[in-house]
């Protein structure tokens, strides 16, 4: 298959990484909203079962594992005077916003079923028009440069926006949204104040969506389009596409890598909120303080560079979830040793504040290599096949991020409901019991789940002399292919 674009003279600008990294705002939003609230919100603050939020997360993942390849497919074989990625991002935007805000504003009155329904059909809905919108916009930043390197840089430029989002949002939205009343003093369980945070979140990721698709217009030339009719678009070619993409060895690891990474940090994520708010005792007021945690992320970009030149990019994430590991283990196990600070003594939320900042760190590192992995894949994968298939592969990476969310909530449900943790009651009613159940399985047994992760890491093969050679064979090819022509 054969593919034609616009060269590009001198390296990418400043402008163009910030453009295409303003695109991370709508994934980083939902991913923080679905992760923080959706379970609190649907279990403890509406009063449905906490499996019952499970089965509708377990139904969207479902439908998310059909509708990423399909996004995929459909991308890498657009054929528009617009290119392959920027009308479905442009379809996408308005309507995920809206989705996302129907998620926090049941209709008053429905009962446990409608509740049920409701969350599924939203959720689905903002699932969906977030993978039509994700997944051509990933593959963008794969297709934006072919050096080994500078595909880092534009991956830490994305990250880096939606990092400084990723804080933002949350102090916002803790100290304004999640404030505490005398009837409801941990604001995060008042019911008054989601709908406002869920409008404004809806309204971010509309804009950050429209934004990065209009601003980065202008790359389209620069942009891979097929220089002859594409496959056309239908069922047996997506399953085509999507086995030939697994059953290329590193892509099929790394996909199941960070499917793990995200399902097990999604888990923890989602209940992290139950941990703030029952085992460690925090409010909003506490929780804004976390923002800080954002300086953990602002020293890890600059890291990202110092570490790739000494490092192969599988040593860094290796380092990342044996760190990620004890950084989830520790703190906890300390509690149950007696040796931290009790609730509500100051110097508690600065350790946890200090250990979120380790967090965010290893995070930011974590997803730029990971990304800056799955471009480096697509060049052996042009190599071995011919074909190049951006939005295929960063499908791996949507799904990997939406389980962040949606594994993370269903698993995170179904703990809820294993230890039997009670709803709709104060942090000051839990039995010490229940809470140390909490603490063992989220805090010690969930981490330890990143040594299957860790073990896998080991089997990647492509360094950076490696793909030197690859680089050298395709533009070998692409020389040859053009003295035919």
């Amino acid at each position: 298959m054969r593919y034609e674009r616009s060269i590009r003279h001198g390296k990418l600008g400043v402008r163009t990484k910030l453009s295409q990294g303003i695109g991370a705002v709508p994934d980083t939003i939902k991913n923080w909203v679905f992760n923080t609230f959706t379970l609190l919100f649907y279990n403890q603050v509406l009063g449905v079962d906490a499996f019952m939020v499970s089965v509708a997360l377990a139904i969207a993942i479902v439908f998310d594992a059909v509708t990423d390849p399909m996004v995929a497919t459909l991308s890498d074989n657009l054929h528009t005077r617009w290119g392959r990625r920027h009308p479905l991002m442009l379809i996408a935007s308005i309507p995920l916003g809206l989705c996302l805000f129907a998620v926090f504003v049941p209709p008053a009155g429905l009962g446990p079923a409608g509740l049920f329904g409701w969350l599924l059909t939203f959720t689905i809905l903002t699932r969906g028009f977030m993978t039509l919108y994700f997944v051509p916009w990933a593959a963008i930043a794969a297709e934006l440069s072919d050096d080994y390197v500078e595909r880092t840089s534009v991956m830490a430029y994305r990250f880096a926006i939606g990092w400084t989002v990723g804080v933002s949002f949350p102090l916002i939205v803790f100290s304004v949204f999640m404030v505490s009343t005398e009837a409801y003093p941990v604001g995060q369980l008042n019911p008054a104040g989601y709908p406002a945070m869920a409008a404004l979140a809806g309204c971010l990721m509309a804009s950050g969506a429209l934004a990065t698709t209009l601003l980065t217009w202008r790359e389209i030339p620069y942009l891979r389009k097929h220089a002859d009719a594409p496959p056309a678009f239908g069922f047996v070619q997506i399953l085509r596409e999507l086995g030939a993409a697994l059953r290329y060895d590193q892509f099929a690891l790394i996909f199941v890598i960070l499917l793990m990474i995200g399902a097990i940090g999604g888990t923890t994520a989602n209940i992290g909120i139950y941990m703030m708010t029952f085992f460690w005792g925090l409010s909003g007021e506490h929780l804004r303080w976390f923002a800080f945690s954002a300086l953990g992320a602002v020293l890890a970009f600059p890291l990202v560079a110092i570490v790739q030149r000494r490092w192969e990019k599988k040593q860094i994430l290796f380092t990342c979830a044996i760190i990620g590991l004890a950084d989830g283990i520790i703190l906890v196990l300390l509690r149950f040793m007696g040796i931290l600070p009790e609730n509500g003594d100051p110097l508690l939320l600065v350790i946890l504040v200090c250990a979120g900042a380790l967090s965010a760190g290893i995070a930011v590192i974590q997803g730029i290599i990971g990304a800056s992995i799955i471009a480096d894949l697509l060049d052996e994968h042009e190599l071995n096949t011919g074909q190049r298939q951006e939005a295929m592969f960063n499908a791996a990476l949507s799904f990997s991020g939406k389980a962040t969310s949606g594994l993370g909530v269903l698993v995170g449900g179904l703990v809820i409901t294993m230890i039997a943790f009670p709803t709709q009651l104060a942090p000051a009613e839990i039995t010490p019991d229940k809470v140390f159940h909490l603490g063992l399985v989220v805090g010690i047994l969930v981490p330890l789940l990143y040594l299957i992760p860790a073990s896998l890491i080991r089997k990647y093969r492509i360094t950076r002399a490696r793909h030197a050679e690859i680089r050298a064979a395709l533009a070998a090819r692409a020389a040859a292919t053009s003295d035919l022509a």
